[in-house]
């Protein structure tokens, strides 16, 4: 079993993610809806959900990536993801990325994600700086940084997706 913190709070759990969660993977990494924003690999067969799961596995024991599945409590069923990845070479800056189902948008859930994340990257990561990449018209996304202290940068250019936007937060 790969190492993760547990992280609660008064409505959720994060935890790492298992073959169980195989469903959700898939569905979050390819229903157009959810990754009409993100250009990334889908998971339409279980075969592929779980190679993804073992492959996060790996990287969260090598530390190349935090990965948290979210669930409600008291339920233990996912309905969304955050991670920490694309760590610098000193391993002070992370990126952020995140997706939930669309049936729990719009409820606080990824906030309430995100406020935690910070924390755990600044207290127990000692991580000065996080990034993220959102594309320009995925306004909910630019607002719920933007409702955490990320700032735009406005010189900063993804290279691989011209519809992005890089955003940044420091955390000293």
């Amino acid at each position: 079993m790969s190492f993760i913190s547990i992280i609660t709070t008064k409505r959720l759990l994060l935890r790492a993610p298992s073959p169980a969660d195989w469903p959700v993977i898939s569905y979050l990494r390819s229903d157009p809806l959810v990754n009409q924003y993100v250009k990334r690999p889908s998971a339409p067969t279980k075969e592929a959900a779980i190679d993804f799961i073992e492959h996060i596995l790996s990287q969260i024991a090598s530390r190349e990536i935090y990965y948290w599945v979210i669930t409600q409590r008291p339920l233990d069923h996912m309905i969304g993801s955050i991670c920490l990845w694309n760590f610098s070479e000193d391993r002070k800056t992370a990126e952020i990325g995140y997706d939930l189902h669309p049936d729990f948008q719009q409820q606080g859930v990824m906030s309430e994600s995100i406020k935690e994340i910070l924390t755990y990257a600044k207290e127990d990561l000692n991580l000065s700086k996080i990034v993220a990449f959102t594309q320009s018209n995925n306004s909910a996304s630019c607002r719920l940084l933007e409702r955490h202290g990320f700032l735009l940068a406005e010189d900063e250019h993804d290279p691989t997706n011209e519809m992005n936007l890089i955003y940044g937060l420091d955390l000293l």
